[in-house]
């Protein structure tokens, strides 16, 4: 697996279009966010910003990438070939999304660290660090899926559309208006009961138990996403 993933790592850094999706899009969109805080502050909060900037970079730093990565890897017979080597079919994944997934994983951190110096800690770091990582796991899941039904990098840039600007458009509607009205609708969406747990982690005034709870929707299409991966997704290209 590692070595899969020190080579797609290389692979990475030489696509130009992974590039822009991956690092120049969330962080010129982070940026923006970070710089007009004050202005989004006053129409969400503090934790709207968090989650906004968290799903951006995962919608196309992670999800978006992942998706044209195993599309690539698919197309040009890749994925073929390496099931023909010892490595089992769950390592090949892990090895194919693991640079991608941590690259995410620093750019929020770093990102949410320039946010915090900006405007002041946030409330509860711990349950943060929990709302970013049951967002990577549940954008990683919908990635697989995805990945089953595009056929090729190209195809990735439509396909990946409605679950990229879907999980951001919830977080915005989440961030915006809370969850007094619509609550179960909003939290059982993609995306929305995660930023629930990053507005309450950052903005703080809510238990720490009641904010758990808030991982069960998002942890439930993680395994939704993957049983969909575990019927769609295709290791030779489509005829």
């Amino acid at each position: 697996m590692l070595t899969i993933a020190r080579g797609e790592l290389i692979q990475i850094f030489r696509n130009r279009s992974v590039l822009i999706n991956s690092f120049v899009i969330p962080v010129a969109i982070s940026a923006f966010f970070i710089y007009q805080h004050k202005v989004f502050a006053e129409l969400g909060s503090l934790g709207y910003i968090a989650a906004i900037v968290m799903f951006t970079v995962c919608a196309f730093g992670l999800y978006t990438s992942s998706v044209t990565t195993l599309a690539a890897r698919r197309q040009n017979l890749f994925l073929k070939r390496l099931r023909s080597t010892a490595a089992g079919d769950s390592g090949i994944l892990a090895g194919l999304v693991l640079p991608v997934t941590v690259l995410s994983l620093v750019q929020v951190t770093a990102i949410l660290t320039v946010l915090g110096v900006v405007t002041g800690t946030p409330d509860n770091i711990g349950l943060l660090a929990v709302a970013v990582l049951a967002t990577v796991a549940m954008m990683v899941g919908l990635g697989l899926a995805t990945a089953g039904l595009t056929n090729s990098p190209e195809h990735a840039q439509v396909t990946t559309l409605p679950v990229s600007l879907g999980v951001i458009a919830v977080a915005s509607w989440v961030g915006i208006t809370g969850t007094e009205d619509l609550t179960l609708l909003k939290r059982l969406l993609p995306g929305g009961s995660a930023t629930e747990l990053a507005v309450n982690a950052w903005n703080g005034g809510v238990a720490v138990t009641d904010s758990l709870l808030l991982l069960g929707p998002t942890l439930g299409w993680v395994v939704v996403a993957v049983a969909l991966a575990s019927r769609l997704f295709r290791w030779e290209p489509r005829r």
